[in-house]
């Protein structure tokens, strides 16, 4: 049985377009970011990244390069990197398209902080207030 970070190397080689050299510059940013950083396999094909729980994951499609944040929605994004999966309670992700720029640094501070959420413990993550809903042709 291949590892986790075979199946990548492969993953990366086999996309041979500007999807898997962005895979890679991404893995390569989220080790930079945190060296103790696991890498798993999961979900038929996703390279997911671990240290205390998920990290991210970097997902590839015909269009995009996905990188999902499991608890993304707990963590501040001051430089605005998140772009997708805006309105979950929990998740977001950063979908990065053909000639996109990724900005290192900022991506770099979310993964630290991510990993950083993660080692708190086993809290849970605090969802959006939802908005109440009142009723408008209510009769008493």
């Amino acid at each position: 049985m291949k590892s986790a970070s075979a199946l990548i190397d492969e993953r990366i080689k086999e996309l041979g377009d500007w999807r898997g050299k962005m895979l890679a510059k991404v893995r390569e940013i989220v080790h930079q970011a945190d060296p103790e950083v696991v890498e798993e396999w999961k979900w038929r094909g996703t390279p997911t990244w671990y240290h205390g729980g998920i990290v991210c994951t970097g997902e590839t499609y015909k269009d995009v390069v996905k990188m999902t944040f499991a608890k993304g929605a707990a963590l501040k994004d001051p430089s605005g990197l998140f772009n997708s999966s805006l309105d979950g309670n929990v998740r977001r992700a950063i979908d990065i398209h053909e000639g996109d720029k990724v900005d290192e640094a900022a991506l770099k501070d979310l993964i630290r902080a991510a990993v950083a959420l993660n080692l708190k413990g086993p809290g849970k993550v605090k969802p959006k207030p939802r908005p109440r809903r009142t009723s408008v042709n209510r009769t008493d």
